[in-house]
């Protein structure tokens, strides 16, 4: 999430730098089979009492905050076993959810820092820190002072070993702190764990953390800027954890072309701008400071005069002069960069691994990035792709073969009103790309939830998984306030969504900032990281879209954790179910002539009931000639699926 907290700000101004007009041939959403009119729009607003509005999803259970998490902000989740590890700006929490329907609080971590996104892996727990207020000791007093050695602006790592007494086992400080991490897995390397660390705060003192510059690298070629960093996590002694490179993955990109603002934001600037509201730039585009950011600032101009009491009409003019300074220093323009070609971002938002392909996939401000990360340490860039309707490159999702990518846009940072009906349906969407034999990145559509959602609430893409569908690419994906949408982008040119979930506004005469962070698929069910609200359990229905047998055999693909952003390929075991999610898809898509699909249907039916020899002798009848009728199939492949599924079975 780009939303920060104030007073700096620096990151939100960075997420709302928004981008141009259409292209020719704009995609549109479809949904087939949806509800006319669409159920979404118009609910009744409020916090657990809000309209909802579900399809072809059940709510399985909604879980209120526990005690010291109710007023902060839930953010970004990871699993292990049956625990959802739910990260928070006050912490985090593991949430038992052996029963979906009634999860059971294992332990609630009181340790704030902005925005504890969470990954583990064995018996680690790693959480991002950013801001300037978390401190080592998790103390919630924060750090007042400008430098100081309490602080912490990294990644804490936690020995979860015994959950109930979580260790903090060592804290890896970095020069722009951890908005986001990746845990990756290296599979030649057994004995240690990687981390990817993507921070977009400003550079820290020197003072604070030795070496840290904030110079442009052509200027000091150990500038902070222009770079992420890889931490070495041994995991037999993870309190060595260290930094050991700094890829600098933004070499040679330079600022993309923007776009300008939408319809209802020009008549909310030009409505703020009769008001004599304050106005920044940022990166060519005009933004409305909020108060909660404008207030200290006025506050340090009455203190720089020794002045006492509110603000007056001078110190306001005199903070109109400064804040062109001011706003380039927070947002991390490094010195000399100001004339001619303007440079590219700085950072990633986020960074999605893909260790079965070597790939990842990094969102990175102004671009989505192709990376080679066969050697772990040392990614490289092979590719880079830049659009100018996109605004903020905030996460990635490969499909399951590793031959699509799915960027999303975070335009507004997250906490704005992006989903309006004015809105245009290529901004703040996704962008899907297949992955060429050139290893290069080829769009191919955008898909953005289709629902027109109200201007008190915030929405835009966030994060999301795929759903292990055999055959298909199917992903859910929360919206914020927007909600939840499912959504098949197997044919990468036409997205379709097929099941949603939504709730009305947190309040219906003003913003405030909601809805869901995070939704995951996790061993048969879909977690949502409701901001206010809690946690979120649902699951799939079956539909014309989405069959019980589809449903069943993605439950089959099991993991034993799960880290979004550090993607698993999902396998699955011979079962009936899968055979006959294969045989559903080919009559969905008319893939066999309906002969052929009842005989199918009835031989497995028959080898299902029989045992032994005899079920093997039936499935292995059935798979060749299966082999025989891809040939005259219109999806040859998705037949050649289904005959290897039946002849596994055989095998049992």
């Amino acid at each position: 999430m780009a939303f920060r907290t104030t007073p700096t700000l620096a990151t939100a101004l960075l997420a709302v730098a928004a981008f141009t007009a259409l292209p020719a041939g704009a995609q549109q959403v479809t949904q087939a089979g949806a509800p006319s009119p669409d159920a979404r729009v118009g609910l009744k607003p409020g916090v657990y009492d809000a309209g909802e509005a579900l399809w072809n999803l059940r709510l399985v259970s909604v879980t209120k905050p526990s005690e010291k998490f109710v007023q902060g902000i839930n953010s970004d989740l990871a699993f292990r076993g049956n625990e959802v590890i739910q990260g928070n700006f006050n912490g985090y929490q593991v949430w038992d959810i052996s029963d979906p329907a009634h999860p059971r609080l294992d332990v609630g971590n009181y340790c704030p820092a902005s925005q504890s996104d969470v990954s583990t892996y064995k018996n680690l727990l790693f959480v991002s820190a950013e801001g300037t207020t978390g401190r080592i000791d998790c103390g919630g007093e924060g750090v007042k002072d400008t430098v100081s050695q309490a602080r912490i602006r990294g990644i804490r790592i936690f020995d979860i070993s015994d959950l109930a007494h979580p260790r903090n086992v060592a804290n890896v400080q970095t020069c722009r702190g951890s908005h986001t991490h990746t845990v990756v897995v290296d599979p030649k390397d057994p004995a240690n764990v990687y981390v990817y660390v993507s921070g977009s705060a400003p550079v820290r003192s020197p003072s604070e953390l030795a070496g840290c510059v904030g110079a442009a690298p052509g200027q000091d070629p150990n500038s902070a800027l222009f770079r992420i960093e890889v931490i070495k996590v041994p995991l037999a002694h993870p309190e060595q954890a260290a930094i050991v490179s700094s890829p600098r993955i933004f070499d040679d990109l330079t600022k993309p072309a923007t776009h300008g603002m939408a319809p209802d934001d020009i008549t909310a600037l030009n409505e703020a701008k009769a008001r004599g509201d304050f106005i920044a730039d940022v990166f060519g585009q005009q933004m409305v400071l909020p108060p909660n950011f404008v207030h200290p600032m006025l506050d340090s101009v009455v203190k720089a005069r020794n002045g006492s009491g509110a603000a007056t009409t001078a110190d306001s003019a005199a903070l109109r002069v400064a804040l062109p300074g001011i706003i380039a220093k927070l947002i991390g323009q490094p010195a000399g960069a100001t004339s001619g070609p303007q440079p590219g971002p700085t950072q990633c938002h986020d960074i999605t691994v893909y260790p079965a392909v070597g790939l990842a996939g990094g969102a990175c401000e102004g671009y989505g990035l192709l990376l080679d990360i066969r050697d772990v340490a040392h990614p490289v860039r092979i590719d880079a792709a830049a659009d100018s309707n996109f605004s903020y490159w905030h996460s990635a999702t490969f499909n399951n073969d590793g031959t699509k990518v799915l960027f999303s846009d975070e335009w507004g940072g997250g906490s704005a009103p992006k989903c309006r009906a004015s809105d245009p349906k290529d901004w703040g969407a996704d962008a899907i790309f297949t992955i060429g034999a050139d290893r290069k990145l080829h769009f191919q559509s955008y898909y953005k939830m289709p629902a027109p959602q109200t201007p008190q609430e915030n929405c835009v893409a966030h994060n999301g998984s795929l759903i292990p569908v055999p055959g298909r690419d199917v992903m859910v994906q929360a919206w914020y306030q927007g909600g939840i949408s499912v959504f098949d982008w197997t044919d990468a040119a036409h997205p379709t969504e097929i099941a949603y979930f939504d709730r009305g506004p947190l309040d219906a005469t003003h913003m405030v900032l909601g809805g869901s962070w995070s939704a995951y698929w996790y061993n048969g069910v879909i977690v949502s990281s409701e901001i206010t609200r809690g946690l979120d359990i649902l699951e799939l229905t079956p539909n014309a879209l989405l069959t019980q047998n589809e449903i069943d055999a993605a439950k089959t693909a099991h993991l034993d954790y799960l880290n979004v952003q550090g993607q698993s390929k999902y396998t699955w075991p011979a079962s009936f179910s899968l055979a006959r999610a294969y045989l559903d898809q080919l009559e969905r898509d008319k893939g066999l002539a309906t002969g052929e699909l009842s005989s199918t249907r009835s031989a497995l039916a028959g080898a299902e009931k029989s045992s032994g020899a005899q079920r093997a002798s039936a499935l292995n009848k059935l798979a060749s000639q299966l082999q025989s009728d891809a040939a005259k199939s219109s999806d040859a492949k998705k037949v050649r699926m289904l005959a290897s599924a039946v002849h596994e079975l055989a095998a049992l």
